[in-house]
């Protein structure tokens, strides 16, 4: 039952999942390839240390850690996108459990992994504070967490708040870079041993500013869904924005794109 107050969590994830499942994300995912890298080096996990990805999308998380010798469990609750990353998996040689999973509702025991892992895949979960409390149950204890979590004042925080000039979020639901928020996330995660973030920056690289929304649009699921909801009016308001974000913050002066888009890499003992 929900309330004024209580969103329909189940219905929020239903019309996620829709998103997600458009487009091909991948196209964007693999830009993001060495987020997962540089989790899996600070980390630092012994190589048999077992690992399981949740909201793990195309696998770059997945597959960074399976390039260090562990055995990794990838979840997602889009078929698509795991399929995508066993595709990526296989060309490599790796084995990789995948399986279908809520990452509000893991299948999974307590205390099930060494660690517990996600690159910017937690943080779109509604209900956050189940998420962050089904990371916590499934991880042993003396285990690790690790995330890597867009800030409220990044370059992505910035494009979420231009879809929600055109789309208000469901009433109740906290956004997305409240995980790269430290406060929240040492509330979040208060049972745990301890918990380490530090701030980085991925630098989203494309021809020039117009590519980068040509290849959101065409590719990015929840663009894609929007840009297929919105008539041209609102369309074209919404590109004016996303241009004006990017120029504020692009570093490249040749007419390509360079932004960089802070986001904390997150450690977490349990």
């Amino acid at each position: 039952m929900t309330t004024a107050t209580t969103p329909d969590f189940e219905a929020i994830k239903a019309k996620q999942n829709a998103a997600w499942a458009d487009g091909d994300y991948g196209v964007i995912g693999r830009t993001l390839q060495i987020v997962g890298e540089s989790l899996a080096e600070r980390m630092n996990l012994h190589p048999d240390a077992s690992v399981l990805d949740i909201a793990a999308g195309n696998g770059n998380a997945t597959l960074a850690f399976a390039r260090r010798w562990h055995p990794v469990t990838s979840t997602d609750y889009v078929q698509g996108l795991l399929d995508e990353s066993k595709k990526r998996a296989e060309a490599e040689g790796y084995d990789i459990d995948y399986r279908v999973a809520d990452v509000e509702a893991l299948p999974f025991d307590d205390g099930s992994y060494d660690a517990v892992v996600s690159t910017f895949g937690v943080m779109f979960s509604p209900n956050q504070e189940q998420a962050a409390k089904e990371m916590l149950r499934v991880c042993k204890p003396g285990g690790t967490i690790g995330m890597a979590n867009w800030t409220p004042t990044s370059f992505i925080a910035g494009i979420f708040k231009a879809v929600g000039k055109q789309v208000p979020p469901p009433p109740g639901v906290n956004p997305p870079s409240r995980w790269g928020e430290a406060n929240w996330l040492n509330e979040a995660f208060a049972d745990a041993q301890s918990v380490e973030v530090k701030p980085l920056d991925f630098n989203f690289r494309y021809r020039s500013p117009a590519h980068f929304i040509e290849v959101f649009k065409t590719y990015y699921g929840p663009t894609k869904k929007l840009s297929d909801a919105l008539d041209a009016e609102y369309w074209s308001a919404f590109e004016q924005d996303l241009l004006a974000l990017i120029s504020e913050q692009n570093a490249a002066s040749d007419g390509s794109m360079n932004v960089p888009a802070q986001y904390l890499e997150v450690v977490i003992t349990r």
